[in-house]
């Protein structure tokens, strides 16, 4: 399950969804956050192994291209595949290639992840991606709990190991940061302009820093329905965004099957209009 919650500003402290008090917010998101932390330098020397198993840098694949960051767990249940999908998608629709205009570096802040596992995640999406520059632009990462640890915090993305659910909690986005390693813009969420990341990209390029970007965090953590109205409240939002869609797929129908009736009336009504012209 995962759930919706806005949080405004560059605050730690995050707010509950509107109408779920602070005291009902399960203790595991009261310790995720991700802050943006624009014009701030990555550790570029921190050690980490690609998807061969091979040891590398971060700062391997910086210093010539910006660079999109990623932070996902390979195994992760819920979110994380939808941040990548999301971000594969609007890659794909913009002129810019993954390894040839940029890279894309996808890290686990999971340490008993393997390079196995980054292995089959990266032939994945490079067969979803289908530009062969990807298989020299994506990397998939792994690394140990230090160098994870140190590569979050500095990019202000914090998630919690929950031992009773045995599961991460964590928020959802991508960061978009300049050859020299300096954070330049934040995307929150599963779903990103290709047109906003595509002028990140760009300033980025250039060593500019963009804008702070609105906060509308969308967490991946399960939370039992009834232990609290969290759970409820957030199959009300799922419910509430797929009875939005039906609305908007019938309105669709609906006007299609309106426009298509009335231009075969309209034609019925010049046949019979041209045929008494004609006797």
């Amino acid at each position: 399950m995962s759930a919706v919650v806005s949080a405004q500003g560059d605050a730690p402290g995050l707010r509950p969804a509107p109408g779920m008090p602070s005291s009902q917010t399960p203790a595991a998101l009261q310790k995720v956050a991700f802050e943006q932390r624009l014009n701030e330098p990555l550790p570029l020397d921190l050690p980490f192994k690609d998807e061969n198993g091979k040891a590398v840098k971060l700062g391997d694949y910086f210093g010539r291209k910006p660079v999109v960051l990623a932070f996902v767990y390979y195994e992760c249940p819920m979110l994380c595949t939808q941040v990548l999908n999301g971000l594969e998608s609007a890659l794909r629709v913009i002129n810019e290639s993954i390894g040839r205009e940029f890279d894309v570096v996808t890290v686990s802040f999971d340490p008993r992840e393997t390079p196995v596992l980054a292995a089959g995640k990266k032939k994945a999406y490079l067969e979803r991606y289908k530009r062969p520059s990807a298989e020299q632009g994506w990397h998939f990462l792994t690394g140990e709990q230090a160098s994870i640890d140190a590569l979050t915090k500095a990019a202000g993305f914090s998630f919690y190991w929950d031992e009773q659910t045995h599961q991460f909690a964590h928020a959802s986005g991508i960061v978009v940061a300049t050859p020299a390693g300096k954070l330049s813009r934040y995307f929150f969420g599963i779903d990103y302009s290709p047109r906003d990341v595509k002028f990140a990209l760009i300033e980025s390029s250039n060593e500019k820093i963009g804008t702070l970007a609105e906060r509308l965090l969308l967490y991946c953590y399960h939370y039992d329905p009834a232990a609290g109205n969290y759970g409820l409240m957030a199959m009300r939002a799922v419910r509430l965004g797929g009875a939005v869609t039906l609305v908007a797929l019938f309105g669709f129908v609906f006007v299609s099957i309106r426009r298509d009736h009335g231009a075969r009336r309209l034609s019925s009504e010049r046949k019979v209009r041209n045929a008494e012209t004609h006797r």
